[in-house]
């Protein structure tokens, strides 16, 4: 916790948006001279500045790069590069920056309440997913917590709000671990790494550096991936409290210290009086919704948070038979003439996509969108056994044709050359046509929606649209 006097300190708070706005208020009510910059000035940017302005905070639109006079600190949105002038001058000025995270975790029990300790997640994929079970499983234990972070519930919020918790379950992304230098959680998992945001963080090393922030200062459990080495890498790089355990979790059999699958029963070797000889069952993995490999894993990692804050073996089964995964994450959408829909919109990179494909057998898949800078060869090897066919679409589409072509070429492949508004439904028929009974289509697009939706979710939506449409004539 931290004793900072904020009466009268000038604080520039860099961004708008869903942390800077509470970060803002926060350190207005405190006493501080704040200052919000912000790169946009478009009509949203105008109208949350007018609300800020109206308490007395000084708002700058369109300038994002310029360090204001007598800035003391300066707290960012986790989005804005390291790079950025307005980082450059604080550094010259030695003027330090903190993200939101940072700042809710200097603030916590300022009121003085007892502050809830954190069970921190991180990893490219399955942040999210696997936060929203850790929190289920921590409710059916009786624990009152909150789903926090990245997931879209600001932690200011929850670490300043009238609501008093025992414990929280925090999704934390590499941008917001990299500016959150005093984080220290009670246990924290990194899930998994591959290469993603490497033009944020410079490269693979970088990224992985701040996704291991999240080990640093842990009390009790260091969770890792053991069927991801990179992940246990960095348990061993970590600077964490005597005492502190590594914990494994994997699909196959947990050795000692570790949780895993024997015979469709999630196995917890870690937690247990005896680990040489002891195991305790958890949950089937027929408790997972969806029980794709993927997401048993995400399950596993949940438990071993949660058993590392003592929660009985009961509440994990029962949390993960209460949790509901969110829309277009492996969603079944429906079943339309012996073939399978889902809607896996959410996998908007390689390292998601492949964890979809793995699910399922025999697949026609639908693919493409934004790359972000991403290559498909190891992908398409990957699944390429798996799958009867391969609709593309989107702005990137031909870098995974020519992934196809080179790996997979016996593997029928619809080539749609169209942005409308339409081209989703024209997807799925095509996919509809390529499929056989006892099929799934699976979308699972391994790029970025943007070039054609707003985002994933609209995506996911128009998939889901056009799959109800083809059911409805097929009636």
């Amino acid at each position: 916790m931290s004793n900072v006097d904020w009466q009268g300190k000038h604080v520039t708070v860099a961004g708008l948006g869903v942390s800077g706005i509470p970060a803002a208020r926060a350190l207005h009510e405190r006493g501080a001279l704040v200052t919000v910059v912000n790169d946009g000035d478009d009509e949203r940017s105008r109208a949350q500045a007018a609300e800020l302005e109206a308490l007395g905070i000084t708002v700058r639109l369109g300038d994002g790069d310029t360090l204001p006079e007598s800035t003391e600190l300066v707290v960012t949105a986790p989005g804005w590069k390291p790079g950025k002038p307005l980082f450059l001058a604080a550094a010259e000025a030695g003027v330090p920056v903190w993200g939101d995270v940072e700042l809710a975790w200097r603030l916590r029990g300022q009121d003085g309440r007892e502050p809830a300790p954190w069970l921190a997640v991180t990893g490219t994929n399955g942040k999210t997913t696997t936060v929203r079970m850790l929190a289920s499983i921590l409710e059916a234990a009786g624990l009152r917590t909150a789903a926090v972070g990245n997931i879209g519930v600001s932690l200011l919020d929850a670490v300043l709000g009238d609501e008093t918790y025992d414990v929280l379950a925090v999704e934390l992304s590499s941008y917001q671990l990299h500016w959150a230098p005093s984080l220290r959680a009670h246990s924290g998992a990194v899930l998994n790494l591959a290469p993603d945001h490497l033009d944020w963080h410079g490269s693979m090393a970088g990224y992985a550096a701040d996704k291991g922030r999240i080990y640093e200062g842990n009390s009790v459990a260091c969770v890792y991936n053991a069927q991801d080495g990179a992940t246990e890498d960095l348990v061993r790089e970590a600077d964490v409290e005597e005492g502190c355990r590594a914990i494994g979790f994997t699909l196959g059999t947990p050795g000692p210290s570790q949780l895993g699958v024997v015979d469709g029963i999630l196995v917890d070797r870690a937690f247990v009086a005896d680990r040489q000889k002891q195991a305790q069952e958890l949950a089937e993995t027929s408790d997972i919704n969806p029980p794709a490999p993927h997401n048993i894993a995400n399950a596993l990692a949940a438990a071993a948070l949660a058993r590392a804050f003592g929660v009985p073996a009961k509440a994990v089964r029962d949390g993960l038979r209460a949790f509901r995964p969110d829309a277009h994450r492996i969603e079944h959408v429906a079943d339309v003439s012996g073939v399978t829909y889902i809607d896996d919109s959410k996998a908007t990179n390689t390292h998601a996509a492949e964890a979809s494909l793995a699910a399922y057998e025999p697949i026609v898949w639908i693919a493409g969108g934004l790359a972000k800078g991403a290559t498909f060869d190891e992908l398409v090897t990957g699944a390429a056994k798996r799958l009867r066919g391969v609709v593309l679409m989107g702005a990137d589409r031909a870098l995974i044709r020519e992934a196809l072509a080179r790996h997979a070429p016996e593997v029928p492949v619809v080539d749609l050359d169209r942005t409308d508004t339409g081209a989703m439904s024209a997807a799925v028929r095509e996919a509809a046509r390529l499929a056989r009974p006892g099929d799934t289509v699976l979308l699972a697009p391994a790029c970025a929606s943007m070039d054609m939706f707003v985002n994933y979710n609209k995506r996911g939506e128009a998939f889901a649209d056009a799959v109800r449409e083809l059911a409805d004539e097929s009636a």
